[in-house]
């Protein structure tokens, strides 16, 4: 029996935002990012079994998300990984001084983000669990939008993502939690589309196992305060991604990774990224990578789908990891002792 009603709760004022985290457990930290449309709670799974497991598990609601402000959300260009690296790195300055490096575990967005970090960062990183999202190089020669819009047209998420508003309306049509249900639910590898003035169809959604009813309420009751733009505006800041990090064209991925997919996830059906995850594109961007799992018929929020399984996979990797982590603390702990 999963603990959830044990994790903790606090808001922090991290780089002028009201931060909301989640926290359970002592010892070194696992850093969990959630993706959209989703929130902390899509690792409470998680959070119990590594805490169990001799961790300090903390998920936050990234910036624009549930119970974290936006800065201000009608405007995404404060959305790009820049900022909410930012407010990560300050999180643990707050939370965490003593650890001079965390485990992160970061799912879709979050796996975007945690990229980010390790990209950004590499000094507050000690080894990463990416889930959905693999790294993905910047192409100098065109921007993310336009590459997506030739190679799927404007009824792509992604591109029905980017006015601001106007997807929020036809959300707004459909109602808060059965928008969520139809993205949360779906297993269909192929491109996501959306199109204009109907983007789901009118087919009823019956919830799998791992999805009840108290998960969706949940969920609905945060976008329901919040509407959807802070998460749609991690998508409306591509392109401004894009010209920010030219700086680290060609630059590498240089953390320890383990990197868990479905094979049913879209990401990972997209054009192009089987081959670049299994033909050496993805080992050669990110030359600590250890190791790749394909979970057989699981579509993207695996986390959810196949708790047990994730779990494993995780702790599996952060034992590798951990005996020297803790024997660094146990050396620092005595030079303190000695030098004050």
């Amino acid at each position: 029996m999963e603990k959830v009603e044990e994790i903790q709760h606090k808001t922090l004022r991290v780089n002028g935002l009201n931060m909301h985290i989640a926290e359970m457990g002592q010892g070194p930290i696992v850093l969990f990012l959630h993706g959209f449309p989703e929130l902390w709670y899509s690792w409470r799974h998680q959070m119990p079994f590594v805490a169990a497991h001799g961790y300090r598990a903390v998920a936050l609601d990234l910036r624009g998300f549930g119970d974290t402000t936006g800065a201000p959300e009608d405007d995404f260009t404060k959305f790009t990984t820049l900022h909410v690296v930012g407010d990560i790195v300050e999180l643990l300055n707050i939370i965490a001084p003593d650890q001079e490096k965390v485990f992160v575990v970061g799912h879709d967005w979050g796996a975007m983000i945690a990229w980010a970090l390790c990209f950004y960062r590499p000094d507050k990183v000690n080894a990463l669990v990416n889930m959905t999202v693999p790294f993905a190089p910047r192409n100098p020669i065109i921007r993310p939008i336009a590459r997506l819009r030739a190679t799927y047209g404007d009824e792509y998420y992604i591109i029905r993502f980017q006015e601001p508003g106007e997807i929020e309306e036809e959300f707004a049509k459909i109602g808060t939690k059965t928008v969520l249900e139809k993205l949360l639910t779906n297993r269909n590898p192929e491109p996501l589309m959306l199109p204009k003035g109907k983007p789901f169809d009118e087919s009823p959604v019956k919830l799998p196992p791992w999805l009840t009813e108290k998960d969706v309420d949940y969920y609905a009751s945060k976008y329901q305060q919040t509407g959807f733009t802070g998460g749609l505006n991690y998508y409306r800041a591509l392109d401004l991604n894009w010209e920010l990090t030219a700086p680290w064209t060609g630059a590498k991925v240089k953390v320890p990774v383990k990197f868990i997919v479905g094979d049913l996830d879209i990401t990972y059906n997209a054009a192009g990224v089987k081959d670049y995850i299994h033909k050496g594109g993805f080992k050669k961007d990110v030359p600590l990578l250890e190791d790749v799992v394909i979970f057989k018929g699981v579509a993207h929020f695996l986390p959810q789908e196949k708790p047990d399984e994730v779990n494993k996979q995780i702790l599996d990797f952060l034992q590798g990891f951990s005996s020297s982590d803790q024997r660094f603390c146990t050396l620092k702990f005595l030079w303190s002792s000695i030098t004050s």
